[in-house]
């Protein structure tokens, strides 16, 4: 899978202005409420139009503001997983999961019914269901309509916490023989564990793009120590190896402070990395 995505739109509190690339993994969109994420989904989708820009999918041109191309959401063989999952209430299981799909249908829907646990629910309304019933039944549908590429907005933001497991460990299983997928998501847990790569939104703009394990392990911005649970003070170099954390009214030491900061994140000790200066960045915001 192949998706490049370069788009701008005005929005109330800023201009959404975001380029990346997705190639054959689970690429994570991972910011605060409002930043942008659930946005760059709608545009990819076809559900929402940026000002201008491109965005292709495995060669095939889905938006291009220079082109005049802009195919709507049914032609661009993207599956969308609403936030709220959106199953239509008028509709049963079964009617559901097949409502997009292409081909054989019957068959699609023992497949998803199977792979999913939902049997004896295909005549049930969603109004019937669980939520983790419901999560399930909304990525069946996702998969019946043979999607080329998995759009996920907050899959677990609707679940509690002990069914939010389960379902997360059945979609990273799902997600090993899928061949793309981006997550968006504020939960640095689940960008953690089901993610390969990291694009640290703010403001409807990238402040950087690194694999999962790297962002973890060495924020090189403000935002992405802050949401990869850092704690985090403004500072400033008092000495070659020591530093004042304003808001800590603490001073730190370590090797080879920097000139040009003016925030330190400190991390709790991995296992791997038991050395404070390991643990220690100075940024600028």
């Amino acid at each position: 899978m192949d998706l490049n995505v370069s788009i701008k739109k005005k929005l109330r509190d800023f201009t959404l202005d975001v380029a990346f690339r997705v190639r054959d993994e689970v690429f994570a969109l991972f910011g605060a409420s409002g930043c942008g994420k659930s946005i760059t989904l709608k545009c990819i989708a076809g559900i929402e139009t940026p000002d201008c820009g491109s965005i292709t999918l495995n060669g095939r041109t889905l938006y291009d503001s220079a082109k005049n191309i802009n195919l709507p959401p049914q032609a661009r063989r993207v599956g969308y997983l609403f936030q709220n999952y959106a199953l239509f209430p008028n509709m049963t299981v079964a009617q559901n999961i097949t409502f997009a799909a292409t081909g054989d249908k019957l068959s699609k829907l023992k497949q998803n019914i199977e792979r999913f646990q939902l049997h004896g629910l295909e005549n049930a309304y969603p109004n019937q269901l669980s939520g983790g019933q419901s999560q399930r039944v909304a990525i069946a549908r996702v998969l019946a309509s043979h999607a080329e590429f998995l759009l996920l907005d907050e899959p677990f933001s609707a679940l509690d916490s002990y069914l939010k497991w389960q379902l997360e460990l059945e979609l990273a299983e799902l997600l090993k023989h899928y061949g793309g997928a981006i997550l968006v998501t504020h939960d640095r847990s689940e960008v953690f564990r089901l993610s390969n790569k990291v694009a640290v939104l703010h403001d409807g703009h990238i402040s950087e793009i690194d694999s999962t394990q790297e962002l973890f392990l060495n924020p090189k911005t403000l935002q992405a120590a802050i949401l990869t649970g850092c704690k985090v003070s403004r500072a400033r170099k008092v000495a070659a190896d020591t530093v004042l954390a304003v808001d800590w009214n603490q001073t730190l030491h370590a090797d080879n402070v920097p000139d040009d900061f003016n925030f330190v994140a400190v991390r709790a000790p991995l296992p791997n990395r038991q050395h404070f200066d390991d643990n220690i960045f100075f940024l600028r915001d």
